[in-house]
């Protein structure tokens, strides 16, 4: 007998005719991936399904991208509905990430250019070089600022052309010359090069840098890991969206720079870099032209200092719509340092405490210095942590 004629086959599929009518057509896989989403509230994926024998292929193909998302996001699409589930609904009540925090000016190291510090800070940074890995967080499009390409292929300057991704490369290369010549003599150590890139970006990125001979690093040394896209929600119950040019398929988006953490914890390349003896992983996004003149003198601050995670930061004027770097204390003792972006910052300050909210200090400008998402981490520290979470970072709605 057919699985299909048997009465009481799929009785957990009932609430869904058209599944249960089409259970013939899917493999035992793809029957448990069919209990999971409608465990998780996503029976109207199926509502529209015609009888088995009118387009079967179609069917199929759709559990082939529910597969995919399942395995390209940290416990899977349960703990992906989940927790859009518990943000939503956060959200809708108004609840705030920051209760129970009180903010306060972080510690740090304010670099002058040029004077004694900063030259004997930029020279152990150069030392370090050698010792450090790069990553390029580089998965958006130009099409912002009226550029149909890739970001990394703006030109930096006008004087040459030069692009992002060639000079991001050449900085490379130059820390890599001047970090051995400082080390040793006849040191031959190559820096590691990651760009973490997305559909949108990946094979333009490749051949950008396979038409200029990776603008002279050797392509052993450049690592690609391509973002998967995250299933796009369709209301605040969080139910996945169907694509509005196929019934078929779930419209997906990229998810965020955050991926990068779990690219390179499945990826193996930590743990290759730990056993080179690698010491430090040094992140930055796809358009900061002047990021390299200030990179060596704050890897000679963490490890100079001992940072396990570094944050470059700009001077801010209050309110200015940029992200402070801020330390948050919680009534239970647990304190971070992080990111807080300015829409939040001053009603924070306002909250706990501070009655002119976020305002400038006798420098001119907020104590709470600007983010410019360029972090430096300690390879070990950062490994262990990974361990525990595999790259999940937190995720908000807005």
């Amino acid at each position: 007998m057919a699985p299909g004629t048997d009465a009481g086959y799929g009785q957990w599929a009932a609430a869904c005719p058209p599944l249960r009518r089409n259970l013939q057509l899917l493999s035992p896989d793809e029957v448990e991936l069919a209990k999971m989403l409608l465990n998780e509230g996503q029976i109207h994926l199926f509502e529209h399904w015609p009888e088995p024998g009118v387009d079967d292929d179609n069917k199929r193909g759709f559990f082939d991208q529910v597969r995919r998302l399942n395995s390209s996001y940290p416990g899977g699409l349960v703990s992906y509905i989940q927790n859009a589930k518990k943000l939503l609904a956060d959200s809708k009540e108004g609840k705030n990430p920051y209760d129970g925090f009180t903010p306060s000016v972080p510690s740090g190291e304010v670099l002058t250019f040029g004077n004694d510090n900063f030259v004997s800070l930029e020279t152990a940074g150069i030392k370090e070089a050698c010792n450090a890995a790069f990553v390029l967080v580089a998965g958006g499009l130009g099409e912002r600022l009226g550029y149909k390409g890739i970001k990394v292929a703006l030109p930096r300057e006008t004087t040459t052309g030069k692009c992002f991704l060639q000079h991001y490369i050449e900085s490379i290369l130059a820390f890599q010359e001047a970090s051995c010549k400082m080390v040793d003599e006849g040191c031959q150590t190559k820096i590691p090069f990651v760009i973490m890139t997305s559909d949108d970006t990946n094979a333009l990125t490749i051949k950008l840098l396979e038409s200029n001979s990776y603008f002279g690093m050797e392509p052993s040394q450049v690592k690609i890991l391509k973002q998967e896209k995250v299933a796009c929600l369709a209301d605040n119950d969080a139910r996945l969206a169907l694509d509005p040019s196929d019934k078929y398929k779930i419209q997906t988006k990229p998810h965020g720079h955050g991926d990068v953490h779990s690219l390179l914890y499945s990826s193996g390349l930590l743990e290759q870099w730990k056993t080179e003896g690698r010491k430090w992983v040094l992140f930055f996004q796809d358009t900061n032209g002047l990021l390299f003149n200030a990179i060596p003198s704050a890897l000679g601050v963490s490890a100079t200092k001992g940072y396990n995670v570094n944050s470059l930061a700009v001077p801010r004027k209050a309110k200015e719509a940029i992200g402070g770097i801020t330390k948050l204390t919680h009534v239970d003792g647990r304190t971070m340092v992080i990111n807080v972006e300015y829409n939040q910052l001053d009603p924070l300050l306002r909250a706990t405490g501070h009655p002119d909210g976020d305002s400038n200090c006798e420098t001119g400008y907020s104590p709470y210095p600007g983010n410019i998402n360029q972090l430096i981490l300690e390879l070990g520290p950062y490994i262990e942590e990974l361990k525990k979470t595999h790259g999940a970072i937190s995720e908000f709605v807005y």
